[in-house]
């Protein structure tokens, strides 16, 4: 697996951004048994830089928390499937490297300090459950439906809590 970090805004933060995006995507493959190695971009940006994005990808102009840019078209959330046709192989893989492009992750820091001062939990929870989320979603999974959320949320936890980033009461500086 590969992690593409990139700091595009300031983020001061009392834990490693870097060391904790890379366990939350590690704990993520893990969970959804993802079948090949990969490589996934996190890059870090202001609310400007996410409302662009948003405007521009998806034609909402506001910021948001996370965007996730997933780059396989899945049949089934979780089902990597469609990976074992040969012609599919340009559109998904790296023909350098052979790493599978499962897409970007892009994490706006100004809404991780706003969350986690609203919900009550550290910047580390609050950090690590966007990628979470976003990961699932660059597994195909949504939440348009309460089932479809549901299963998201419960999915999240499990990798939040496999790591000890709990919800837990905590200073949120």
């Amino acid at each position: 697996m590969a992690l593409i970090f990139e700091k595009e805004a300031e983020f001061q933060v009392d834990f490693d951004a870097e060391a904790v995006a890379l366990s939350v995507v590690e704990q993520t493959a893990d969970l959804e048994r993802i079948p090949y190695e990969f490589d996934v971009n996190v890059t870090l940006v202001d609310s400007g830089e996410i409302c662009r994005m948003n405007r521009d990808f998806r034609g909402i102009d506001q910021p948001t928390d996370v965007l996730s840019f997933p780059n396989l078209d899945f049949m089934a959330p979780g089902d990597f499937s469609l990976l074992e046709e040969e012609s599919r192989e340009a559109d998904y893989f790296d023909m350098d490297s052979g790493l599978l492009l499962l897409g970007d992750i892009v994490i706006n820091v100004d809404r991780v300090f706003s969350q986690a001062e609203e919900y009550g939990h550290s910047l580390k929870r609050e950090y690590a459950f966007l990628i979470a989320h976003s990961m699932l979603h660059l597994c195909g999974y949504d939440h348009m439906e309460p089932a479809d959320a549901a299963l998201m949320e419960e999915k999240q936890n499990r990798v939040l809590n496999a790591l000890g980033i709990t919800r837990d009461k905590q200073t949120w500086i």
